[in-house]
């Protein structure tokens, strides 16, 4: 089996079933009474842990690609994103039919009234055209440069998302600051990228006496 047949056949299924993991184990949790005294509660903030760890693994793609040389992640970056999206999109359904039982009226009145929601809500419409224009059809319509300026929404989306962990926690704020410190170092990497060139270049003419 050569090098793509055995990405196809065997590490995307592999991934893909990871991926799923938070779902057995949610489901392990609902029969053996581990959502704990308030189980609505339990369900909203678990697909919502998830969905800013998958958020955050698939900005992590592209630091790990180049620090290790392993170009074979890229291969992942499209469907852990999509798998952030899945469990976001969790998390709301979750808030919306388990806790306002659909009341769209209450739903709109929490996104006005209550920051931290409304905070939310502008992370997860972020997330919706990328999630939407993910596929390489989509990445031809629109022109790579093009799709690439509209796929930096998951830069304030990821803010957004760790400020609405961060307001929404009452007590103990250890885990939204351990995902703030992550989502800095990915994105300060980033800023470091594209301003490299501009630093070590006119470097380097200076030292060369140029």
């Amino acid at each position: 089996m050569n090098r793509e047949k055995l990405i196809r056949r065997v590490a995307k299924p592999a991934v893909f079933a990871l991926c799923l993991g938070p779902i057995a184990w949610y489901a392990w949790l609902a029969v053996s009474g581990g959502l704990g005294a308030n189980p609505i509660e339990a369900t909203t903030r678990y697909f919502g842990d998830w969905g800013l760890r998958f958020m955050l693994v698939a900005l992590a793609v592209t630091p790990l690609r180049e620090a290790f040389g392993l170009g074979v992640l890229a291969r992942f970056r499209r469907m852990t994103g999509l798998f952030a999206f899945f469990y976001v999109s969790l998390h709301l359904t979750s808030y919306v039919a388990l806790d306002q039982f659909f009341d769209m009226a209450a739903v709109w009145a929490d996104i006005i009234k209550r920051n931290f929601i409304t905070i939310g809500m502008i992370s997860f419409a972020m997330l919706v055209p990328l999630a939407i224009t993910s596929t390489s059809g989509w990445m031809k319509r629109l022109g790579g440069k093009s799709w690439q300026r509209l796929h930096r929404l998951v830069y304030p989306a990821g803010i957004l998302a760790v400020v609405h962990f961060y307001m929404m926690v009452k007590a103990d704020v250890r885990e939204p600051l351990i995902y703030a410190a992550i989502l800095t170092a990915l994105l300060a990497w980033r800023i470091f990228k594209r301003l490299k060139p501009k630093i070590i270049v006119p470097g380097l003419r200076r030292l060369r006496g140029q």
